[in-house]
């Protein structure tokens, strides 16, 4: 069993950690510590978590050793202090994306846990959205042959975009992109094509991310510009192709005060992918491919196996510090567009 506390009680938290775990044998919540100017903001849903402690005071988390993990969903800026206070206290830490600002930067924080032999990870838990599990599991079938190209997008409409500063790729491209690293690896080379459409200069709301392997390409893209939706992923290969539709914002759905319950329950059939290939006797096959529900409770099996020493981190260091370096880069290319 491992004791668990939460900095920052947003949606992350409500819908996106703890549902995930409050059933579970081997976990147990005991905090959510926020700053006491952070209060009203969702004091509404306090009450449907009698279970849990609400603190505003950090050293009551930090000194508890009761406390195995401490997990951090407070504003980006305060990542990378929180995750170093949380491993000087001896705790291990899961940090929500994006770990940190910059590539040295999360090299610190794992250097400092890898001194202190304790577990930090950021909560990538895209990797486990049921529409990629599902473009794993066609990968991994064999039918599309050698994988040629693979675009992912996450596209809006928005008229003066999502952001009027710099924000896009580091909130949502920091997905996007750790899911193609997730499922190829390092590439051999990236190409950026990053453009500051509405807010010239000062924002990042275009982006074609290029990721090459050999003869194989991945491309993320997201645009605030598209309003006839791309397929969420199509992907090509040697034998056929697999195409999803296109994304559900979680912006747009309606949010209820109360403790939040999750779906798990299979994707309508609207929802699946179509897979198009020739088969071993020069058939052309057409399937349905079923979309389950998302599975982020898998972060948290990774992370006690990793604390208890029995497996790696789902998400390595070296792939958090790759992605961070190429937001980097392609925040530049978005600065470097000239203001109006």
């Amino acid at each position: 069993m491992i004791t668990v506390a939460y900095v920052g009680f947003g949606v992350s938290v409500r819908e996106y950690h703890i549902p995930y775990v409050e059933n579970r044998e081997d976990v147990r919540v005991k905090y959510v510590y926020r700053r006491q100017e952070d209060i009203p903001q969702f004091a509404e849903y306090e009450p449907f978590y009698p279970e849990i402690i609400f603190t505003t005071d950090f050293n009551e988390v930090l000194q508890d050793d009761a406390v195995d993990l401490v997990v951090v969903a407070a504003p980006d800026q305060f990542h990378v202090s929180y995750a170093k206070e949380i491993l000087n206290a001896g705790k291990h830490a899961l940090i929500e994306k994006p770990f940190a600002p910059t590539a040295e930067e999360a090299r610190q924080v794992f250097a400092l846990a890898k001194e202190k032999g304790l577990v930090c990870m950021p909560n990538q838990n895209r990797r486990f959205d049921a529409d990629f599990l599902a473009v794993k599991e066609v990968l991994e079938s064999g039918k599309l042959g050698q994988p040629v190209r693979l675009e992912s997008h996450y596209d809006y409409f928005k008229t003066n975009g999502w952001y009027d500063h710099l924000g896009t790729l580091y909130n949502l491209g920091v997905h996007t992109v750790d899911q193609i690293i997730s499922l190829w690896g390092m590439p051999d080379q990236v190409r950026l094509d990053v453009r500051s459409i509405h807010h010239p200069g000062v924002g990042d709301d275009y982006y074609d991310l290029e990721f090459l392997y050999g003869n194989a390409k991945a491309s993320v893209n997201t645009s605030m510009c598209v309003l006839i939706d791309y397929p969420r992923f199509t992907l090509h290969g040697t034998k056929g192709s697999f195409t999803l539709p296109p994304v559900i914002h979680n912006s747009g759905k309606k949010k209820v005060t109360g403790r939040h319950q999750i779906n798990t329950q299979p994707a309508p059939e609207d929802r699946w992918g179509t897979l198009l290939y020739i088969n071993e006797a020069g058939e052309k096959i057409t399937e349905k491919v079923p979309v389950g529900c998302a599975h982020y409770e898998r972060i948290y099996d990774s992370m006690i196996d990793a604390i208890s020493g029995n497996g790696e981190k789902c998400v390595k260091d070296e792939e958090v510090i790759r992605v961070l370096e190429i937001l980097e880069e392609a925040t530049k290319v978005a600065q470097s567009h000239e203001k109006i």
